[in-house]
């Protein structure tokens, strides 16, 4: 029994500090939190150069598309020049027209970023705004954002914010990471003049 217990609490430390650790190595993009209020959060993102891909949240694609990005970054470029990995992973848009985008690290400007080799990925520039933001944890599901999104959309109202754009959906860990460890959170543009 001593040995069980042992065991797993080995294996609770080696999850707590591989979770730590694969988020914690990464750029983060940039932003300004102008107000928070609990978990919801107003920030100011600068524009950000990103490299996108379609996919379709039916099935499993969200991998296809993952892995498509990955390449990219990985050196499948014109270039074959390798990109450093950031947070988060930006997914939006419906189910028949939805897209995973990866941020591209603060250093390369979008005239910089190398060609894609893959005809289905896009790099451009998401452009600066305000958006309010809700983080969450569990696992990526419709269920988890449906809630999230829902929360967001009345603490926004609450607070007299009006949504100027569809969600979009940021999830910060691998795939691997228990769902009460992740941090995922939902985005909603809204004015910049609103404090």
């Amino acid at each position: 029994m001593i040995i069980s217990f042992l065991i797993l609490a080995v294996v609770v430390v080696l999850v707590l500090v591989a979770y730590r650790t694969s988020r914690a190595g990464y750029e983060s993009a940039s932003c300004q939190v102008v107000r928070a209020s609990g978990k919801f959060e107003l920030r100011d993102y600068p524009a950000l150069t990103v490299v996108e891909t379609p996919m379709t949240r039916i099935g499993n694609n969200a991998a296809g598309s993952f892995m498509r990005l990955f390449r990219f970054i990985t050196g499948g470029n014109e270039a074959r020049q390798k990109i450093s990995m950031t947070t988060p992973v930006f997914m939006s848009g419906s189910d028949s027209n939805a897209t995973m985008a990866f941020v591209l690290p603060a250093k390369l400007q979008a005239g910089a970023v190398p060609k894609p080799t893959d005809g289905s990925l896009t790099v451009r520039e998401l452009p600066p705004g305000r958006f309010a933001v809700l983080r969450f944890r569990g696992g990526r599901n419709a269920k988890n954002e449906a809630a999230a999104l829902q929360q967001l959309k009345d603490w926004m109202a609450t607070e007299g914010l009006r949504v100027l754009s569809p969600p979009v959906f940021a999830y910060f860990d691998p795939p691997w990471t228990p769902g009460f460890l992740r941090r995922n959170e939902v985005m909603l543009r809204t004015e910049a003049g609103k404090p």
